[in-house]
């Protein structure tokens, strides 16, 4: 009993780590991704390539909606533009 405590703090901090390190390899904000999407897509189909946004911004004036979304992972960030709900412009930016 006296030892479990310490093992039980190492297993949880290990199984974090792997956890953190699936989460950062395997996301969906990729150059190969960014290649799949395409003007006239809809956002619902965008997110289904890219996950949900990390940042995005909306408006609506007189029937026209628009959002602008940003998606980062490491050193990889995706912004895009919808106009009623269809992608307008896309950008890939690597630092």
């Amino acid at each position: 009993m006296f030892f479990s405590m310490p093992i039980r703090g190492i297993a949880r901090l290990l199984m974090s780590a792997v956890l953190t390190f699936c989460l950062v390899a395997c996301s969906k904000v990729t150059a190969e991704n960014y290649q799949k999407i395409s003007t006239g897509m809809s956002r619902a189909e965008v997110v289904a390539l890219l996950g949900e946004p990390s940042t995005s911004h909306s408006s609506s004036l007189l029937g026209v909606s628009g959002e602008s979304a940003v998606w980062e992972s490491g050193k990889v960030k995706i912004e895009a533009t919808f106009v009623n709900d269809a992608l307008l412009t896309r950008q890939l930016v690597q630092q």
